[in-house]
């Protein structure tokens, strides 16, 4: 098949790609039926209903569990829970500080709309700890 160079809404390619790319955050879905939020999931964790719908979050969260893992490789990471103001908690991995530095009730935001290799959401802390010295 030969391409027009636009998409379905009849926009030219480029303009499509970039307006694709400049927001930033994370998409995640709204329940029609009971309005609870959920992210990545193919039905709702409270209803186990199919009709969900798209929303846009901003991406920034507060962090409420922290993990350092070096499972499969000699280098460190950090895993960590991550609450969203939309009201659903998913698994990130959070960069901007050292793994062992990350703590309960850091603020993180979205880095660039980057994900790892393994799919993971990646987020970086806002307000990075200051240095180890600090006596």
């Amino acid at each position: 098949m030969f391409s027009t160079g636009t998409d379905v809404m009849g926009r030219p390619a480029r303009e499509a790609a970039e307006a694709h790319t400049s927001q930033e955050g994370l998409v995640y879905q709204v329940c029609r039926w009971c309005h609870t939020a959920s992210f990545r999931k193919l039905l709702c964790p409270v209803c186990a209903s199919s009709d969900l719908e798209s929303a846009h979050s901003d991406g920034h969260g507060v962090v409420i569990r922290s993990n350092v893992v070096n499972r499969y490789s000699r280098i460190m990471r950090n895993e960590s829970l991550v609450r969203f103001p939309e009201g659903f908690v998913y698994r990130c991995r959070i960069v901007g500080a050292a793994p062992h530095l990350v703590n309960v009730g850091d603020r993180v935001r979205p880095l660039g709309g980057r994900t790892s290799v393994a799919g993971e959401v990646v987020l970086e802390v806002c307000d990075p700890p200051g240095s180890a010295g600090w006596y």
